[in-house]
C-alpha cells in the first residue's frame, strides 16, 4: 500500500447464497480525502461498508487499513432508554478513550447530556453518533447516509462537522443518496454498478467524461420533459418543430451539460464508460 494510501481494496467479492453482491471491486483511499460510495438500490453499498468496517465477512479480495477506524452507529444501535452521558461511558471503557471537550462543544453534547436515546431528535441522534465515531481520533472515519433525515439546518450543520473532521487530517468514506451532499463534501467518488465499481475519480472527471451530453428541459402546458443528446443544434430544431407541430406553447427551455445526478444515472444504468 502507497504511503498517501489509507485503504486499499482489491478484488473485492461477496455473495449471498447464489446472490453476487459484490463481484470484482478495486479502489484505494487517499490519507485525508473524503471519498464517497455511490450506487442505485442493490448496487451493494451497505454491503461494502460492512466489509470495509469488519462486520461482515467477505469470500474473495484483500482489504488494507492503516490506521485506526470510527463506525458511525445505526439508528437502532443504542436502547432506548439509555441516556446519552451512559452511551458515553460505555463507549469511553470499550475504546479505552474519552471524547474530546472540543467535540462535545461542537455537537452540543452537554446540552442532551441527560436525555434517553429515545427522547433526541434525529438530528441529535446523529450527532451523538458522530462524537462516539469520533472517540479516540480514528484515522478513517466510516458514514453511512450521515444525513438521512435531517433537515436543511440539521445537514449544513453536519457537513460543517464532517468538514472540519477532514481539516484535522481525518479520512472520511461515506455512503449518500443526496448528490448536492456528495458534491459539495467528496473529494472523489466511486459509482457502483452490479457490483463493480463502474466510474472512480472526481466529481469534475465525471462531468468531463460524460460532457459530450446536453441535457435539455422543456416546459409546456402539457408539462415538463428533459431530452438527452450529443448533437444539440439538430435536437433544439427537433423539439422546436415537435411541439409546433403539437400546437404547443413552450414555456420555458433549459440547456446544461448535466448535474451529479443526471451523470452519476448515466453511469448507474449501463455498463461501463
Amino acid at each position: 500500500m502507497m504511503m498517501d494510501t489509507i485503504m486499499h481494496v482489491l478484488h473485492l467479492k461477496k455473495k449471498y447464497q447464489t446472490l453476487e453482491v459484490l463481484k470484482d471491486v478495486s479502489f484505494d483511499v487517499k490519507k485525508g480525502e473524503i471519498f464517497g460510495i455511490l450506487g442505485m438500490n442493490g448496487a451493494g453499498k451497505t454491503t461494502i461498508l460492512e466489509c470495509l468496517e469488519g462486520f461482515l465477512k467477505y469470500d474473495e479480495g484483500q482489504i488494507e487499513i492503516h490506521g485506526q477506524i470510527g463506525i458511525q452507529l445505526q439508528s437502532s444501535a443504542l436502547p432506548a432508554y439509555m441516556k446519552v452521558k451512559e452511551a458515553i461511558k460505555l463507549f469511553s471503557k470499550w475504546k479505552h478513550a474519552q471524547l474530546d471537550e472540543d467535540i462535545v462543544k461542537t455537537l452540543g453534547i452537554e446540552e442532551i447530556a441527560d436525555q434517553t436515546y429515545r427522547e433526541l431528535s434525529t438530528g441529535q441522534q446523529r450527532r451523538l453518533h458522530l462524537a462516539l465515531a469520533l472517540m479516540g481520533h480514528p484515522d478513517l472515519l466510516f458514514l453511512d447516509e450521515p444525513t438521512a433525515g435531517l433537515d436543511v439546518a440539521g445537514r449544513k450543520a453536519l457537513h460543517e462537522n464532517i468538514i472540519q473532521c477532514q481539516k484535522q487530517g481525518m479520512t472520511i468514506v461515506l455512503t449518500s443518496h443526496d448528490m448536492n451532499e456528495v458534491e459539495s463534501l467528496c473529494d472523489r467518488i466511486g459509482i457502483l454498478r452490479q457490483g463493480k465499481m463502474a466510474f472512480i475519480g472526481t466529481v469534475e472527471e465525471l462531468a468531463k467524461q460524460l460532457g459530450r451530453y446536453y441535457y435539455i428541459k422543456v416546459n409546456s402546458q402539457e408539462g415538463e420533459e428533459v431530452y438527452t443528446t450529443q448533437h444539440i443544434q439538430q435536437t433544439l430544431m427537433q423539439i422546436c418543430q415537435d411541439y409546433q407541430k403539437q400546437n404547443l406553447d413552450i414555456l420555458d427551455m433549459t440547456v446544461n451539460r448535466g448535474t451529479l445526478e443526471q451523470h452519476f444515472l448515466e453511469v448507474a444504468r449501463r455498463n461501463e464508460i
